[in-house]
């Protein structure tokens, strides 16, 4: 009975997403800006000392800290005369103590589906309100540095516009953190990665933020879903900041700024 009444649950919230699907097309006319919320959570909660670090830089956390994010949004969208002064606005929400799971990494698709169901029960479940409605939501989890040296990948989705974003939490890597929360936002606005998932290299040339540069390395720049700087064939570096980024016009196009 209990698994029958699961399933009845399942296909609902899978109901509300199709037709959540249908209302995400329409908003890519960028008549009007989209709100953002990001949530932080300290993922290192397991490590009482580690995550008594994290929860301390997180109390340090102010809407200003994510203001470069709309700046960013708002250079980037004037050159493609986007007619929007401010395409994104980023509202700063409560600390949320629960952690989303985290998806599968067995690539099997049912698996993945499930995953994302209950990813969106996880959103509605815990959206604290802030002052305007909320068009994406974006879980920021916050891992020490010393005991998390490196994070796994970040995930959005682009149905219900949610995203589950890893970060450091340390005043260290902020400029750092917001390039990597500015592409899982884009994410969630149906644009696709431009790099190599094996290699983790830029796929040229729409993962290049200066295709026709001669030479062609090493660039100056990334191409913000491409997510590094291209330095050679078989190298790249982690922009350090957004002002190392840009937005292709493959993406732009993906997300409904090119026709």
């Amino acid at each position: 009975m209990w698994k029958k009444f699961r399933i009845f649950i399942l296909l609902i919230i899978l109901g509300t997403v199709i037709q959540q699907s249908f209302l995400d097309k329409a908003d890519l006319d960028w008549k009007d800006n989209f709100y953002v919320v990001v949530y932080p959570i300290n993922a290192d909660a397991g490590n009482p000392e580690s995550a008594s670090e994290v929860s301390a830089y997180i109390k340090t956390l102010t809407r200003d800290d994510f203001e470069p994010i709309a700046a960013y949004f708002a250079t980037e969208g004037a050159r493609y005369n986007l007619g929007l002064r401010r395409p994104v606005e980023v509202q700063l929400g409560d600390v949320i103590q629960e952690t989303p799971a985290a998806p599968p990494t067995n690539g099997n698709v049912l698996s993945t589906i499930i995953w994302s169901l209950k990813f969106r029960l996880f959103a509605f479940n815990n959206s604290p309100k802030v002052n305007v409605k909320p068009d994406i939501k974006l879980y920021l989890l916050y891992y020490n540095p010393k005991t998390h040296p490196v994070l796994s990948h970040s995930t959005a989705l682009n149905k219900g516009r949610i995203g589950r974003v890893n970060l450091f939490g340390d005043a260290k890597y902020a400029k750092k953190n917001l390039v990597i929360i500015a592409h899982e936002l884009l994410h969630t606005l149906t644009a696709t990665d431009k790099y190599d998932l094996n290699t983790t290299l830029p796929i040229f040339p729409d993962g290049f933020a200066e295709p026709d540069k001669q030479p062609l390395y090493p660039q100056d720049s990334a191409e913000l879903m491409g997510g590094r700087v291209p330095l050679s064939e078989s190298k790249a570096g982690i922009p350090t900041s957004l002002a190392q980024t840009l937005i292709g016009p493959k993406t732009a196009q993906e997300i409904g700024w090119l026709q």
